[in-house]
């Protein structure tokens, strides 16, 4: 519920902050409340996954690419994420996101995402994300093309990307995937 309104408070507020290019680093500004916060007293390991879609979610908006995206019923959907920990952020702790988009092939969109308190990366991700349309999967020369953005010759994603989304494929979804255990 608690990301039900961070979200409709990032709906009402984004306006309020600059605007993005699409391959800039976006930062949004948040502060770890009690639904975020675990047993052990610190921001669940699955909760991150949730405030990164805040994060990405704030950087189409603030690129102008949201309107773009929704007008064509593309949505952005995560195929795959990997993440690590560095220090816990506890209950009160003001931090920020830092998204940026770190490379593309044909069907994803490689993101890094942050979570930095006060210049400090605590936490760091690596999703792929792909967009679904009504027809099903959108390609990312489509959405690049609709987007009018231009690639930077410096995007990169880092050498193990690809490695890493094959050794972590799962079945086509026309395809059976039987749990054999």
């Amino acid at each position: 519920m608690h990301m039900t309104f961070r979200l409709f408070l990032l709906m009402f507020t984004w306006r309020s902050r600059s605007r993005l290019g699409l391959f800039d680093v976006g930062r949004m500004p948040m502060r770890a409340t009690l639904t975020d916060i675990d047993y052990a007293g610190h921001i669940n390991n699955g909760m991150y996954f949730s405030i990164f879609d805040l994060g990405r979610f704030d950087l189409l908006l603030r690129a102008g690419a949201w309107n773009a995206i929704w007008r064509r019923r593309w949505l952005p959907v995560v195929q795959a994420e990997t993440i690590r920990f560095r220090k816990s952020v506890t209950l009160g702790t003001k931090f920020e996101i830092e998204s940026r988009i770190v490379g593309f092939d044909e069907r994803h969109a490689f993101l890094e995402q942050r979570i930095v308190v006060a210049g400090e990366v605590y936490v760091s991700a690596l999703i792929a994300a792909r967009f679904k349309g009504p027809k099903g999967p959108v390609s990312m020369s489509d959405v690049v093309e609709v987007l009018g953005a231009e690639r930077p010759v410096d995007l990169r994603e880092p050498d193990w990307v690809a490695e890493w989304l094959e050794n972590t494929r799962l079945p086509s979804t026309r395809r059976p995937a039987p749990s054999t255990w």
